[in-house]
């Protein structure tokens, strides 16, 4: 399921979201400026490598800046054309609508605390591995877990398959959300002891997700306008 927009009015213009895309897409032309071997270093650099930390764990010396710098570096680097608009689509989707909620200072912060805590949760899923974690999924994770707390009976207007079709449906963001949580949660559980596999971050997701979530329950209390 791909969501194409939330049916929720905004209150202002989303300037922290669009200036985190920003962010986000100019790294990426970085990237693309690099050749193989810039590139493989730039990730192994600035990428959040969990062997890192269990060696230093292990009293082995590693410089303390490898070791805080990549916890948010690594949120503003991705893999390819297909993770960054995938991200970045999503974070544009239901970006807008939290950081309303929450204010642009506020928002921020959050958005970097569930990055930071998917990063720890993938760390620590894929403990000694030395393949780096790279994307923004952890942060934007948190965005959606926020958004289901917040606003879990507005609609989201969704591109669904069904068979050899593509159909619209404006879906409640329970279920949306709900089910697209389900999903990483159950491949993160299928991802367990085979940290050097790679592909998809999903417990970053889950990380994210649950901190967004929890978040967001006193934010909602506080919320004078809701959708209907």
């Amino acid at each position: 399921m791909i969501p194409l927009k939330v049916l929720l009015g905004r209150r202002g213009v989303p300037g922290i979201t669009i200036l985190l895309i920003a962010a986000n897409f100019a790294v990426f032309v970085h990237e693309l400026s690099l050749d193989p071997h810039g590139l493989e270093a730039f990730f192994l650099k600035f990428g959040l490598v969990p062997a890192r930390y269990s060696l230093a764990l292990a009293g082995h010396h590693v410089p303390l800046m490898s070791l805080v710098l990549p916890m948010f570096s690594s949120m503003f680097i991705h893999g390819g054309w297909l993770h960054i608009l995938g991200n970045m689509w999503f974070l544009w989707v239901f970006g807008g609508a939290v950081e309303d909620a929450l204010g642009s200072g506020s928002y921020m912060f959050f958005y970097l605390l569930c990055g930071l805590a998917g990063g720890v949760t993938q760390t620590l899923s894929s403990w000694g591995s030395t393949i780096p974690t790279i994307g923004a999924s952890g942060a934007i994770s948190g965005v959606m877990g926020a958004y289901l707390i917040l606003y879990p009976r507005s609609k989201v207007l969704t591109l669904v398959p069904l068979l050899f079709f593509f159909v619209f449906w404006r879906l409640p963001a329970i279920l949306m959300i709900g089910y697209w949580f389900l999903i990483q949660f159950v491949s993160g559980i299928a991802s367990l002891g085979a940290p050097e596999a790679g592909g998809t971050a999903f417990w970053a997701h889950v990380g994210g997700f649950l901190l967004g979530a929890l978040i967001a329950v006193p934010v909602r209390k506080r919320i004078a306008w809701y959708p209907t």
